[in-house]
């Protein structure tokens, strides 16, 4: 058989030249123009249709947050909750009671007065008790205790001692169950505030619901464990309340649980923070909660150290062993410890939220045999598999798993993923594995941008605005000043890196495809980059997701949902296993269906936690004047720019074929224009009556000396602020007062320094007398087998001090007071070269101390030179409740916005400084 003649490809060439020679000139262009539309129709995109989804997108992540968040339930009276059920008209009853009696920190009158009120309520709880239900009633008084325990966070290199402090505690039980008393459930919050605040919310709001839920309690029955109600007081001057009762008290080894009550700012929802390690608390919560809210999330950011604080639960976790749960108020948190802890900003329904919560899980947790009967020990590689992944949706249904099936989960999902990459890439050779590396690339550069771009806005506002954190009065101004350049930098990071990619893969593609039309290879390559720069997103959400697992962190549930739903959505609307078919335009439905859920889960989360974050930057300076301005700029700026690299990485994908680059661009530089215009106008001001700025006032006297004799005396006001900025403003309102501003002056007091704050020595020799000055004296300095130097300290009428010790020269210490030690030897360790001790009590706390001080065989006490002042052996503050008449007349004059803050380590309202000399 002859074989087949293949046809002459080039006698076809030459036959269509010749065709084509016979046509005139213009009927040439005409044909290959019909021709390459043909083969190729541009895909265009509407700008009006993408930037309306983008909208979409930022209002639904809105409503979720307002839906999770701020969405309450209706609050109930006495006769709507019934006997058993809670009434937010009582709690707020309790709330309003004790808010009235106005700042009560511990040994002042109104603390007194506070406690009594509690205690009356509590005896009524206990007469009006179901006739099943047995109520017990103690109001216990610690002499003396001290904590060196905590070996974490705000604690490192510090010990905590305490005196004369009360406490109420109410253990509700069946009457007729011997073993309840053996196995009970702590439900603790705290009494006391801080001095500069009636603290409506912190912690005020906890007691109301503690009381209501005792009296809501103490009409049930049918128990078969106890529940203890602690009303404590010292924990805001170091968690001392909680760790005297577990030290104790007689009924704290009989506790099983712990449930701690706190408030980060006022109302709200109050959502679990922290939890573990048993989860059988968390699991039992979610059961039975009726409207849940919970967030893994906050727990690791506590951990970290990221959020800056603590509760009584690190007592109750370190201290006691015990698992539980630690709830917290968390809106408007910038308020918290301020003037403006008041019972105006609080939300109706906040305390029913909690309150039927917490009465659910009571009533679920009293009648359960499953209670933990042992403590847990220190959390290690087996007990961490056992830990508890919660979180909530929408505020209305919990999830709870433990980080065994986490893990198990995620190692499935990064397993799969690795493989389906190696695979594609293996198929795809040199341009999957080039397109590849470049999707990796367009990532880098969005992060960088996006970075960039809204770091460069933290860095000029300090230049240009008159407090370099606008946004603290109105966090939505965050939205505006870095969000929208964050958009802008991403967007730009990102074209960039589908720019080169197209590049690229027009490289690869003109040698694999030279007898495809420049026009069809253009589309088809634009199609195919637009698919890698989407595909981009899971790899960076899978990158995350590695580092989660093997970290164990257990909100890495968030990366799980954004690689899983997207990667399923494209896989089941856009994804081909053949070559055969070309690249076609991404989907809206794979959009919409690919960022539904993790929108649904996280994206109220997300704006959550940037509230919080502006919130805490109202305090942010621990030590005024150490760290730049632009630092809380800056956290906010990397938050805001991460939750916009994480989030937008798929939509910003599609922005690249057409219109919506400008529109998007266009809007940015809008947005970012008229937030900045309302800023530097004063349209939009940096604090409120409700959101003030924090300013303290402090009278301070400084006075050094050595062996008792009568020290010479240094009086001025400091005036400084945890707020970044410097003092203009405020110092525009004391124009007569002498004040004088920089970091010329730097006061040390103990606890932190102030390197810039503002003071002024004019009219300070009143309000105070010398025989208010505390003494150091050192009585004895012997030289046996080590050095040993005995020192005695008169804080005179103050009962709330701060002492710190040198640790080069001092190895370790035991103190004693009315022959009574109250620290023993064994107190090794500081932070920065020096040990910390805190001491607060109430009015029959005692003034005279007797330090045994240990040397160290490195002291270099013998190399000093004399009258050298620069390295004290010990630091000494000693406070005092009372404004002398300057100081009054300051925070008169002071603004509206600006309010006092108080922490544990911050003076009171007159501070008396001393120290003791290395050469004494």
């Amino acid at each position: 058989m002859a074989p087949r003649k293949k046809p002459n490809s080039s006698s076809k060439t030459s036959t269509e030249s010749k065709e084509n020679a016979d046509l005139p000139s213009k009927s040439i262009d005409d044909k290959i123009k019909v021709k390459s539309k043909t083969e190729s129709l541009p895909y265009k995109r509407s700008s009006l249709v993408w930037i309306s989804l983008l909208c979409v997108f930022i209002y639904s992540s809105w409503a979720v947050h307002h839906y999770q968040f701020d969405v309450l339930p209706r609050p109930l009276s006495l006769k709507q909750a019934g006997k058993r059920g809670f009434s937010e008209e009582l709690a707020i009853k309790h709330l309003k009671s004790l808010a009235d009696f106005g700042p009560h920190p511990v040994g002042s009158d109104a603390l007194d007065l506070a406690l009594q009120y509690v205690l009356a309520e509590t005896e009524k709880i206990k007469k009006l008790a179901h006739w099943e239900v047995e109520v017990q009633v103690d109001l216990f008084h610690v002499e003396s205790g001290s904590n060196n325990d905590l070996k974490k966070g705000l604690f490192i290199g510090r010990t905590l001692v305490y005196a004369d402090l009360k406490h109420v505690v109410v253990r509700i039980l069946p009457k007729y169950s011997s073993e309840a008393e053996e196995n009970a459930i702590l439900v603790s919050s705290h009494i006391d505030t801080v001095y500069s605040t009636g603290g409506a919310g912190d912690c005020s709001s906890c007691v109301g619901v503690m009381l209501e839920l005792a009296r809501g309690v103490s009409q049930w029955g049918g128990f078969k464990n106890a529940i203890i109600f602690l009303f404590n007081t010292g924990e805001e001057e170091g968690l001392n309340g909680a760790h005297s009762f577990i030290t104790q008290h007689p009924w704290s080894s009989s506790i099983r649980l712990a449930v701690d009550l706190e408030a980060m700012g006022i109302g709200g929802k109050s959502s679990i923070f922290q939890t573990g390690p048993d989860p059988w608390a968390i699991e039992s919560f979610a059961k039975v909660a009726k409207y849940p809210a919970a967030q893994i999330i906050a727990q690791d950011l506590f951990n970290s150290g990221v959020i800056k604080s603590s509760t009584d639960f690190q007592i109750y976790q370190e201290v006691a062993g015990l698992p539980g749960l630690d709830f917290a108020f968390t809106d408007n948190g910038a308020v918290y410890h301020t003037k403006n802890d008041k019972i105006e900003l609080l939300r109706p329904g906040s305390l029913q939220h909690l309150g039927e919560n917490m009465l659910a899980f009571l009533l679920e947790t009293a009648g359960s045999s499953n209670i933990p009967k042992e403590k847990t020990v220190k959390i290690g590689k087996d007990t961490r598999e056992d830990q508890a992944v919660f979180f909530d949706i929408l505020g209305s249904y919990m999830v709870v798993y433990r980080q065994r099936l986490a893990t198990m989960l995620q190692n499935s999902v990064v397993l799969q993923s690795i493989l389906i990459w190696a695979t594609s890439v293996s198929m795809g050779g040199y341009p999957a594995a080039g397109s590849l590396g470049l999707s990796l690339l367009s990532v880098l550069l969005m992060w960088v941008f996006s970075l960039s771009f809204s770091l460069l806005v933290a860095f000029v506002l300090p230049l240009i605005c008159s407090s370099p954190a606008p946004y603290i009065a109105n966090p939505w101004v965050v939205i505006g000043l870095f969000a929208a350049p964050a958009v802008l930098g991403a967007l730009t990071g990102q074209h960039i890196g589908y720019l080169l990619l197209v590049k690229f893969l027009k490289n690869a593609s003109t040698k694999r495809e030279k007898n495809t039309s420049s026009v069809v290879q253009a589309d088809r390559i634009n199609l195919e980059a637009e698919r890698w720069i989407y595909k981009s997103g899971f790899l960076q959400w899978l990158l995350i997701l590695m580092a989660g697992n093997f970290y164990k962190i257990g909100s890495s549930y968030i990366a799980f949902l954004w690689l899983v739903s997207p990667a399923f959505a494209f896989g089941f609307l856009e994804a081909t296993l053949t070559k055969a078919r070309s690249p076609k335009p991404l989907k809206i439905a794979t959009l919409v269906l690919g960022s539904a859920l993790p929108v649904l889960i996280s994206s109220g989360t997300f704006i959550r936690l940037t509230g919080t974050i502006t919130g805490m930057i109202v305090r942010l300076e621990r030590n005024p004047g150490n760290t730049p301005e632009w630092l809380g700029n800056v956290m906010v700026a990397v938050f805001v720019a991460t939750v916009v690299c994480l989030t937008l990485v798929y939509l910003l994908s599609y922005f690249h074929l057409s219109g919506p680059k400008r529109s998007v661009v266009f809007a940015s530089f809008a947005l970012f224009g008229l937030t900045l215009a309302g800023v530097l106008s004063g349209t939009i001001p940096p604090f409120s009556e409700d959101v003030a700025r924090t300013v303290n006032v402090v009278h301070v006297v400084e006075s050094t000396g050595t062996h008792g004799d009568t020290p010479p005396q240094n009086s001025y006001i400091s005036m400084f602020s945890q707020t970044p900025g410097k003092l203009v403003k405020e110092l525009e309102h004391l124009n007569d007062e002498g004040f004088v501003c920089g970091k010329d002056k730097v006061t040390d007091f103990v606890a932190f320094t102030v390197n810039y704050g503002c003071w002024s020595s004019k009219d300070t020799e009143s309000g105070w007398s010398e025989s208010e000055i505390p003494t150091i004296k050192a009585k004895n300095d012997r030289v046996k087998d080590e050095t040993v130097t005995e020192v005695s300290i008169d804080t005179k009428l103050s009962t709330r001090w701060i002492l710190a010790i040198n640790t080069k020269e001092i190895d370790d210490f035991k103190i004693e007071a009315n022959s009574k030690e109250l620290v023993q030897i064994g107190n090794s360790g500081g932070v920065d070269g020096w040990h910390i001790i805190q001491f607060s009590g109430g009015k029959n706390s005692p003034t005279k101390f007797d330090f045994t001080l240990f040397w160290s065989h490195n002291s270099t006490r013998s190399t000093q030179t004399k009258g050298d002042r620069k390295s004290p052996l010990l630091k000494l503050r000693t406070d005092v409740d009372r404004w002398t008449p300057k100081a009054e007349r300051v925070l008169i004059k002071l603004p509206k916005w600006c309010s006092l803050f108080g922490k544990s380590t911050s003076p009171q309202g007159l501070a008396f400084l001393t120290s003791l000399p290395l050469d004494f």
